[in-house]
């Protein structure tokens, strides 16, 4: 149970913040050198229930970004571990990485990594890699919105098969934020095999976060995934709703 969440902590405790610089000199002949620093967040949710039901549900996940005037990256861990009467209903863990090249402002080319494992799924691990590229519909201080496009490589175990495949890739991101304290962000992806287009997955996450200091803030959101041929015996649809603790260094 404590695995996925302590791997988590222990990454973003160790996580280097190397700030990438740009130099520039002014009328005066002096040199100014702006830093373009790593933002880190981790946050953890705990749910329990005692009476009539009991049932427990632990979160935790660690994201770590940075943006240049060419370059944006992202990196992310996630687990979260549920039970109910001593029985598991949730245990699972991912992590993901993206690399976005800007072109100009709003066009972008990526390089985007993902790797899953849900044991109630019956998914041992789900591996993808691949390139696309990016817009941005929207890009101001307060609002973005990004389509992609892209193709991947993928190689997973569900049940008892493993499979390697190529698939394609669309998607969004949305944000916007409210004011200093307040945001709203949603994402979704389309997944599917290129040779067998019904074999697909879709993953969709919304949800909305509120600083309490500048360091604290309290998030709540959902997570949708569905994956059209799951592990016989298994849902196609997983869906959490998570309240958690944020802190941002």
């Amino acid at each position: 149970m404590n695995k996925p969440i302590a791997t988590i902590l222990t990454v973003a405790g160790l996580s280097a913040a190397f700030a990438e610089t740009s130099v520039n000199t002014g009328k005066s002949g002096l040199t100014t050198e702006t830093k373009y620093p790593w933002e880190h967040s981790v946050s953890a949710g705990v749910t329990l229930t005692r009476g009539n039901s009991e049932t427990a549900l632990f979160t935790a996940d660690f994201l770590a970004t940075k943006k240049t005037p060419v370059n944006e990256y992202s990196f992310g861990l996630a687990g979260a571990y549920g039970n109910n009467k001593s029985v598991e209903t949730v245990n699972n863990y991912k992590a993901f990485g993206q690399w976005n090249h800007l072109f100009n402002k709003r066009l972008y080319g990526y390089l985007r990594a993902d790797a899953l494992r849900d044991r109630i799924a019956d998914l041992d691990y789900r591996f993808t890699i691949g390139p696309g590229v990016g817009y941005y519909f929207i890009k101001d201080k307060m609002t973005y919105l990004a389509g992609e496009a892209g193709a991947a490589f993928e190689a997973q175990h569900l049940g008892k098969k493993s499979d390697t495949f190529a698939t394609a890739r669309l998607a969004d991101r949305f944000e916007h934020k409210f004011n200093d304290h307040a945001r709203l962000w949603q994402s979704a992806e389309f997944v599917p095999q290129v040779d067998e287009f019904d074999n697909y997955v879709v993953n969709c996450e919304i949800g909305v976060e509120t600083a309490v200091t500048k360091s604290f803030t309290l998030k709540t959101y959902l997570l949708d995934s569905y994956q059209n041929r799951p592990s016989a015996g298994k849902k196609k649809n997983d869906i959490q709703i998570v309240a958690a603790v944020g802190y941002k260094f």
